[in-house]
């Protein structure tokens, strides 16, 4: 069977995109119109027929009583992702174990602390030896090659460069810093173009690499190259226990809009994720 399955599933009553994560254990509607109540039962019976711990739904608030109603718990949101009206991210769990997390007063700490920081900061330039370009599909293998270093086990096959090469042919936008010929760090917007939003994702830097201040710089870059396409909807998912990821994200001017419990496998455990989101509308990009 295949880790990741991409349906269409379409009847009278409903139209589902579903996105079947058998790695993750979880499945993911990412897009949906229809009767909320018939595709409720729809997914109980995907479930009843596989190993699925958790159902995640990418909701409208016009559908959000059903989903209470029907036992799904709002964990998040992202503000204007459905061309500019609000994505509500409900849950429901079918495991206990999948529902508890033991860090998730440690992680609201550290929001808390993030969330003090100043969003007064100096962005670093980075040494002349560091060439930051856009990649391209010819960079794959050294992408690849960059995640495996850094994420032995990750949500999305970014070890395969056939991987990277098709999120590419999709429209995911990778920029990267390269040193000595070689790609020390990277990131990545995957666009919607449907809705006009991008999720900043795959965010990587060799530890040797760190104290220059790349990964500011890249999200930046990103963020530039969305808004000259249109895009102002900017959302990222960070490791709740990352500290320097999240602080990167509150000063880059990003708001904190809830928590994913145990949402994916990162390194060696499921890890709850922060949502952040940013209006690139109202930002003054250089």
């Amino acid at each position: 069977m295949a880790e990741i399955i991409q349906e269409k599933l379409c009847t009278n009553h409903y139209v589902i995109d579903v996105v079947k994560d058998f790695y993750n254990k979880r499945i993911r509607v990412d897009d949906y119109r229809g009767d909320m109540s018939a595709i409720i039962n729809k997914l109980t019976e995907i479930y009843d027929n596989n190993e699925i711990e958790k159902v995640i739904i990418k909701a409208r608030k016009e559908d959000f009583n059903t989903l209470i109603q029907n036992g799904f718990l709002c964990e998040a949101t992202i503000n204007r992702y459905f061309l500019g009206s609000d994505l509500f991210f409900f849950c429901k769990y079918y495991q206990t174990e999948r529902r508890r997390s033991d860090d998730w007063l440690k992680e609201d700490e550290i929001v808390e602390n993030v969330c003090k920081l100043s969003k007064e900061f100096q962005i670093n330039i980075p040494p002349a030896d560091y060439r930051l370009r856009r990649m391209t599909e010819n960079d794959a293998k050294g992408l690849a090659t960059l995640y495996r270093a850094i994420f032995e086990v990750y949500p999305t096959p970014l070890h395969d460069p056939e991987y990277i090469k098709k999120t590419m042919k999709d429209g995911t936008i990778y920029f990267g810093y390269v040193y000595a010929d070689k790609i020390v760090s990277a990131a990545s917007a995957e666009v919607n173009n449907d809705y006009k939003n991008a999720e900043l994702t795959d965010c990587a830097t060799l530890v040797e690499h760190r104290k220059h201040g790349l990964m500011k710089v890249l999200l930046q870059r990103l963020e530039k190259e969305l808004a000259n396409e249109g895009i102002f909807c900017a959302y990222s998912i960070a490791r709740s226990l990352s500290f320097g990821m999240n602080a990167a994200l509150h000063q880059l001017g990003y708001v904190y809009r809830g928590r994913l419990g145990k949402n994916c496998y990162i390194f060696n455990k499921l890890e709850d994720m922060n949502v952040w989101v940013k209006d690139l509308s109202t930002t003054i990009l250089k």
